[in-house]
């Protein structure tokens, strides 16, 4: 079995340590101290998910989709006309934020009724 652990420090540690920058004396034994510290605190995971979510208030289209969900549930069309936008341009940004799980959807019929999830995380998120 191939061990994944290196078994020399990277020439970056070995350099910071020597500059006395930093308070690790085994560039190994530090090296390995910031890759848990890594894996614990600031996992690709999470980063991953919540990038997936703060990408859903990137756009103030849809922080405007938001503001108006977050008074009541309203329908493709509605959030079309308020919006001023076309039907592709809004289906494309409530299908970001239904991915983000921001909002939620319902059919009635071949209507399609968009609320948010969270409305006490929205209310924090968006407060003026």
């Amino acid at each position: 079995m191939i061990s994944l652990i290196s078994k020399t420090p990277s020439k970056t540690i070995c350099r910071l340590i020597e500059s006395g920058l930093c308070k690790g004396e085994d560039p190994l034994k530090y090296e390995r101290e910031l890759k848990d510290l890594a894996e614990t605190v600031a996992d690709a995971e999470n980063a991953k998910k919540q990038s997936i979510f703060f990408k859903g208030l990137g756009d103030e289209k849809r922080i405007r989709i938001l503001k108006l969900l977050s008074v009541r549930e309203m329908c493709n069309c509605e959030l079309m006309v308020a919006l001023d936008m076309s039907q592709p341009t809004t289906s494309h940004h409530l299908s970001i934020l239904e991915n983000t799980g921001l909002v939620s959807s319902r059919k009635e019929g071949r209507w399609v009724f968009y609320s948010i999830v969270d409305r006490d995380l929205l209310e924090k998120l968006l407060k003026p």
